[in-house]
């Protein structure tokens, strides 16, 4: 990744990256989304989180996939691991918003050294509900959030609207297929969906091996992408194989499903 990339992110706190991910796979990802809705009616659309992903072929075949990990690594380094990944997506007319807040507010990590990739399934554009941000807030610290039920929310939270110039607000515009990439201290959020399109997108948390989750429980999404493992720092799940019970079919199940065995032979 080119180093004007990496220099932008760590003036902004984000940066995009065009076009990461080809029309394909994201027509893939886009029927995961309406596998994983009929699967689990019980959930808004804006909450298909991690702990669906354990066993769920296509979902770690795509937050493998070496393009997205390429450019993690030019923020974390080769030795990368998945904390979390989560689909928000936005229906139509009733697409909840997200408030400001921090992500690293929310996460259990020790240290705090994680970079979020937001894959754009959908185009993203301020009609839809697109994701904001307050550019070079990446230098404040973790902030104090609170609870709010004003008004339907994704996070059902928000921080301090005091800490919020939303005079400097930037819409982060994105095309299917883009990538954006933020820092956890950054304040962000999107406004809700009134438009008649779905907006849809895919956030993975990727850390590096020397970051620990700080939990009691195994965790459902730890897996390792590339790279070692840092001993005694984290518990990996084993990559799942396709089944059709547990996973949307998808181009290369089958060749994914050798690999593993031939792996774990």
């Amino acid at each position: 990744m080119a180093a004007t990339v990496r220099e932008t992110y760590e003036r902004d706190g984000y940066v995009v990256a065009r076009q990461v991910l080809p029309a394909d796979l994201i027509a893939e990802a886009s029927a995961h989304i309406d596998w994983l809705q009929k699967r689990h009616p019980e959930l808004r659309a804006e909450q298909l989180g991690h702990r669906l992903m354990t066993h769920d072929a296509f979902w770690v075949r795509l937050i493998s996939d070496s393009r997205l990990l390429d450019v993690a690594e030019a923020f974390i380094g080769p030795d990368i691991a998945l904390f979390a990944s989560h689909y928000i997506s936005k229906p139509p007319f009733d697409g909840q918003p997200v408030l400001w807040h921090q992500d690293g507010s929310y996460w259990p990590l020790k240290p705090m050294q994680v970079v979020t990739l937001w894959l754009a399934v959908d185009d993203s554009t301020p009609e839809n509900g697109c994701m904001r941000v307050i550019p070079r807030t990446h230098g404040l610290e973790i902030k104090p959030h609170q609870a709010r039920q004003d008004q339907p929310n994704v996070l059902s939270s928000s921080i301090d609207d005091s800490l919020v110039d939303e005079s400097k607000a930037v819409d982060v515009i994105l095309e299917a297929g883009d990538v954006s990439i933020h820092h956890p201290n950054i304040i962000h959020g999107s406004k809700a969906n009134r438009s008649p399109k779905r907006r849809a997108g895919l956030t993975i948390r990727y850390i590096p091996t020397s970051t620990r989750i700080v939990t009691d429980q195994p965790w459902p999404s730890c897996f390792l992408l590339r790279g070692k493992a840092v001993p005694g720092v984290n518990d990996y799940r084993p990559w799942p194989a396709f089944d059709a019970a547990t996973s949307v079919p998808f181009t290369g199940c089958d060749a994914w499903n050798q690999r593993l065995a031939a792996a774990r032979a």
